[in-house]
Parts: structure tokens; sequence; C-alpha cells
């Protein structure tokens, strides 16, 4: 079945007739990758529920998309940017004229580490 807000938007075929079902070594394995820790009593639980998301892939999957075009973003726009101008001056040689010691643009410091 599909969630709530997709009914009615779906017209292809009743893909849970046939749902897939994860075995407990699939969903074992599963948790494994994901470190996670279940317990015996939680398998069946878990597998039902990974078992449903797989399920409902397959309804995404025979959903007709060879009319949409790729996208980036679900709605048109752009992003506005600003110009890109320079509007601070190159003021290097003003600054490191603060400097105690400078070589070819470069702050010169002592040695810390023999």
């Amino acid at each position: 079945m599909l969630p709530l807000g997709l009914r009615g938007l779906w017209s292809g075929p009743d893909l849970t007739e046939n749902p897939v079902s994860l075995s407990k070594e699939q969903v074992q394995h599963i948790a494994m990758l994901a470190r996670l820790q279940l317990e015996d009593g939680e398998f069946d639980d878990m597998i039902d529920k990974l078992s449903r998301i797989v399920d409902f892939f397959d309804q995404l999957q025979a959903a007709p998309t060879n009319d949409v075009l790729p996208m980036a973003h679900p709605l048109n726009m752009s992003q506005r940017l600003r110009a890109d101008v320079v509007t601070e001056s190159n003021e290097r040689d003003l600054i490191q004229g603060n400097a105690p010691s400078t070589e070819d643009g470069y702050y010169l410091v002592p040695k810390v580490i023999e």
C-alpha cells in the first residue's frame, strides 16, 4: 500500500501483490554493516519494516519517468548572485610595513623547529 500522501498520485500497477520479504540473514548483514546490535526479538519487526521500504522502492521504480527531465531542484529558480567585483585594493605592502621582517611579500619569522 502506498503512503497516505502518495495515494491518488500513483496510477501504476499494485505492487503489494508480491511484496519483497527479506531474510533474517539479510537483516543480520544489514545490521552488521550499520553497526546495530539487534536482539532476537527485534528481528521480526525489523524484517517487516525493511521489507516495506524495499517494496516502496519497487513501486517508485515502476513509475513512468520517460518524459521527466533530470533536474537539480524541483523549483525552476536560479540563485541570485552578486557581481564578482574587487571591492578592496591590495594593500599588502602598506600592511607589511608594520612587520619587523618581510621578503617577497612573505613574513619572516624566527625558526622554531631545529
